[in-house]
């Protein structure tokens, strides 16, 4: 359990980081902390002077006590390299070692340094990594957005980064609510090029899984509607299973169910990535199910996974460590004070062949 005086710490500094305090503002009185956190004012002072000394405060005698952005420099002064921050969703998971091998090859080109957090998917964990970013002082910013598609608590935090003019680029997706330098794969165009392919090797029953938090779940169901609609097929639902990050651990499970009960129907499957994909084909080993005779599949993503599975995944190119390079590459030249540079970029995916694909 945190100390009383380190809960006012964390809670104080929060509203500065994300805005709720501005520069030069004069924070609650002692009394009025006080109250609010139920605590002595010994507490209060405790927690005051440590935020002074950190600079994130300054008291003026019979004045009171102001919001100061002193943190920013005393982090400066521990380096003389310019620090990149690097938030993603996952460090080592799927294709996130490759993007940060990208992003830590062209820092390093510049002899940059590199400040790396992960959120795994939790906007309270993204809260406490761009705090950290915030506190470090970082001169650039590079984003993979959590849980994209929901609307996210910490907009305030990237409105900071914002205000105070350090450069912000996010990957692989964003937030619809922010005006942000984005770097992307053609998430629509994946799955549409994955339900075509299907389509023209004879499949009508074909099914989708689709992560519905992340914003390419979204774009990547878009393009299975659009394939789907071009051909005349009809979208049904039932032939559509959707999760999310905290169903995700129960997803073999509920893809037992859903193989089971569309059994006599389905005939291929566009799977949201490459570890959807090869799960499906652990369900369908379990289940009796030929592959590609009985069912086909294709992943997206071109995964290492995928590249060292068992068997060869059909799948869609995604851009990778190219991606991260970029992203580093962008933000070097925003600091360097260049201009026009693109605000959108789209990576065009191309289909993989691999043996779980069949003609009908």
């Amino acid at each position: 359990m945190k100390p009383k005086y380190q809960v006012i710490i964390d809670d104080l500094k929060s509203k500065i980081l994300s805005g709720d305090f501005n520069l030069g503002e004069q924070i609650p009185t002692e009394a009025t902390l006080q109250e609010k956190y139920k605590v002595s004012r010994q507490t209060v002072r405790k927690a005051i002077g440590e935020l002074s000394s950190e600079g994130y405060l300054r008291s003026e005698k019979g004045s009171g006590t102001f919001v100061t952005n002193q943190y920013r420099s005393k982090s400066a002064m521990k380096t003389n390299k310019k620090t990149i921050g690097v938030i993603t969703t996952y460090i080592s998971d799927y294709i996130f070692p490759s993007i940060i091998r990208g992003i830590e090859k062209r820092l390093n080109e510049e002899s940059y340094s590199l400040l790396l957090a992960s959120t795994d998917n939790d906007v309270s964990q993204e809260k406490r990594a761009l705090e950290m970013m915030l506190s470090y002082g970082v001169d650039g910013l590079i984003v993979e957005p959590t849980k994209s598609n929901l609307y996210n608590p910490n907009i305030a935090y990237y409105l900071s980064f914002e205000e105070q003019d350090v450069p912000l680029i996010m990957i692989n997706a964003y937030y619809e609510e922010l005006d942000v330098p984005f770097l992307c794969l053609d998430d629509v165009q994946s799955s549409y090029l994955a339900t075509k392919e299907l389509i023209g090797n004879g499949h009508t029953q074909i099914g989708l899984i689709s992560k519905t938090d992340d914003l390419q779940g979204k774009y990547r169901m878009k393009g299975y509607i659009k394939a789907l609609s071009e051909a005349k097929l009809q979208f049904r639902p039932g032939q559509v299973l959707s999760f999310d990050t905290e169903s995700k651990p129960h997803l073999h499970d509920h893809l037992k169910a859903f193989l089971t009960e569309n059994r006599n129907d389905l005939t291929a499957l566009v799977c949201y990535n490459d570890e959807v994909g090869l799960e499906v084909v652990n369900v369908c080993k379990e289940l009796g199910i030929l592959i590609p005779d009985d069912l086909s599949i294709i992943g997206q993503d071109n995964s290492y996974i995928a590249k060292n599975a068992n068997i060869r995944l059909t799948t869609l190119t995604h851009p990778l460590e190219q991606m991260g390079r970029d992203a580093a590459d962008w933000i070097i030249m925003k600091i360097h004070g260049k201009k026009d540079l693109p605000h959108s970029t789209y990576y065009q995916p191309v289909l993989i062949q691999g043996e779980t694909v069949a003609k009908r």
